[in-house]
């Protein structure tokens, strides 16, 4: 089977097996015991923690280890659900995964705000400035200061500010490299915790930076770690309201005995992928893109204008016969791709993704979305094209003679 599905899931990486397999034999213990077995297993967590914070640029006392991003999203709003004013507001990008939105609108359900994104899939810096400066000279005039006056404490926000922002460092759909130094410089000007779902960035871009953040959550089984393992980057001050209570694990912030081997197998692979960071397989992404243009006229690439990752094409591909499911067809000749909407069922709603970018729901319902691995060779990208093409002509209608 070709694998055309990373974004959803990678192959463990053997790095991070073996790594998993060492860890299996030679560290037994539970971190939280006394004795030296548990102390060694506790050593090599408290190592892995510091290679993660090393790559992250932050310090190894801000994370801790969980079972991925959902479990980090779900974290950090129910920190915010406790900790935030009665009436701050948590803003969101339209384009966010299921596991921030749900988790946000759970925990603020008249509290919340989408942050619009462009037709090319970027977050609207223009939008988000413009709406910051006007509640913050509100807030400034309110305690008699001019709105632009500065000082080390910026004015508080009023009623209907955001208390928390949030936007992905990579979009799982499009590939589309969001601008996350902006966003965070200027939720530092206004005082406003920045949180960065870096899922689709770690093992693909470098990480380096993004401790920069409040709030920064991974998952190992993005970039060839295991599943169900992950960490969240908490900021330097203040205490964290812990999802999960019952034991005093990972300072206090998140309770359950620690996945060592999991632990150590999520960095030997994020390691092994910092080191191979490449700008080379752009090109063949690139390439790609122009032959399946040409091959079968009426795709269209989203985002073409927009930096994006180097794995990842979302495309809307010609309309065809909807009774034929893309992803059936292409998994019938050997390609695993997904969708973002399966048009056969008739119940699924479009991508919210390209609804937010502007996209018609008929034109959602045409994505089929490609993400490549590290290990994806041209002559795999050329697989997918004559798979795509063999099954769009599988898929038309037969008529008549």
């Amino acid at each position: 089977m070709l694998y055309f599905d990373h974004n959803a899931t990678s192959p463990l990486h053997p790095a991070a097996r073996q790594a998993w397999l060492d860890a299996t034999e030679r560290f037994i213990g539970n971190p939280s015991s006394l004795h030296r077995v548990g102390a060694r297993a506790d050593a090599a967590l408290s190592e892995a923690r510091e290679k993660l914070a090393r790559m992250l640029g932050c310090d190894a006392l801000d994370i801790f280890f969980n079972s991925g991003a959902t479990e980090s999203a779900n974290t950090v709003f129910h920190h915010a659900a406790r900790t935030l004013a009665p009436d701050a507001e948590v803003w969101f990008s339209a384009i966010e995964h299921p596991c921030v939105t749900e988790s946000a609108r759970h925990h603020f359900p008249k509290r919340h705000r989408l942050i619009p994104v462009t037709r090319a899939g970027m977050v609207d810096l223009n939008w988000l400035r413009a709406q910051l400066r006007s509640r913050r000279g509100k807030a400034a005039d309110s305690v008699g200061q001019k709105p632009e006056a500065r000082s080390q404490n910026p004015p508080p926000l009023l009623v209907g500010c955001p208390g928390l922002i949030a936007v992905m460092a990579v979009n799982n759909e499009t590939g589309v490299i969001q601008p996350v130094n902006q966003l965070l410089k200027l939720c530092r000007a206004h005082g406003i915790p920045f949180f960065c779902d870096a899922v689709q960035a770690l093992g693909k871009l470098p990480a380096a930076g993004l401790g920069g953040c409040d709030w920064v959550s991974g998952s190992a089984h993005k970039f060839g770690g295991p599943r169900g393992v992950g960490f969240l980057k908490c900021p330097s001050k203040g205490r964290v309201e812990p999802l999960l209570r019952g034991g005093s694990q990972e300072a206090g912030r998140r309770a359950g005995t620690e996945n060592v081997p999991g632990v150590l197998a999520m960095v030997a692979a994020l390691e092994t992928r910092e080191q191979a960071m490449s700008d080379a397989r752009v090109a063949l992404r690139t390439k790609f893109e122009r032959q399946l243009l040409k091959a079968l006229p009426g795709v269209e690439i989203v985002a073409t204008k927009s930096p994006r990752g180097w794995n990842t094409v979302l495309a809307l591909m010609p309309e065809a016969d909807c009774r034929a499911r893309w992803v059936v067809k292409l998994d019938k000749l050997g390609v695993a791709v997904s969708s973002g909407s399966a048009c056969a069922s008739g119940k699924e709603e479009p991508s919210p993704v390209l609804t937010a970018m502007g996209h018609s729901p008929a034109e959602a319902r045409r994505a089929l979305r490609f993400s490549a691995g590290w290990e994806t060779t041209e002559a795999d990208w050329q697989q997918l094209l004559a798979a795509l093409v063999q099954a769009h002509r599988e898929m038309q209608p037969i008529r008549p003679k």
